[in-house]
C-alpha cells in the first residue's frame, strides 16, 4: 500500500511540476519585445546588478546580484517585462524582507 502511495504521490509530482515549467515560457511576438537596455534600467532600479542578459524559452533571462548581495536568477516577458519566475538563493543569515509580502 505504501509502494503504491509513494508511486502516486511521485507521478502527481511530476505532472504538476511540469505544468508550472510550460509555465515559465514566453509567447511574445518578436515585433513586440522591449530592448534588453530598457530591462537592464528596469533592474537597476530594483537595486538588483546585471551580471547577465539573456533569451531562455521565449524569455528575457536576468542573472546577478540583488542590493543585499543574494545570487538571483528572473525571468521577464520580453513585451511586458513582468516578472515570469524569480530565484533567489540565500545564505542562511540573510536577509530576505525584500521577497516577503508585507501584511498589514
Amino acid at each position: 500500500m505504501n509502494r503504491r502511495l509513494t508511486f502516486s504521490l511521485a507521478t502527481l509530482g511530476l505532472l504538476l511540476s511540469s505544468g508550472v515549467m510550460a509555465e515559465e515560457h514566453c509567447t511574445d511576438p518578436v515585433a513586440d519585445w522591449q530592448p534588453r537596455e530598457t530591462l537592464r534600467e528596469q533592474v537597476r532600479h530594483y537595486g538588483w546588478e546585471v551580471q547577465r542578459i539573456k533569451v531562455d524559452d521565449g524569455c528575457y533571462e536576468v542573472r546577478g546580484i540583488d542590493r543585499k548581495g543574494n545570487r538571483f536568477e528572473a525571468k521577464f516577458a520580453p513585451a511586458t517585462l513582468q516578472v515570469r519566475a524569480l530565484e533567489v538563493e540565500f545564505d542562511t543569515t540573510a536577509d530576505t524582507s525584500d521577497y516577503l509580502l508585507q501584511l498589514q
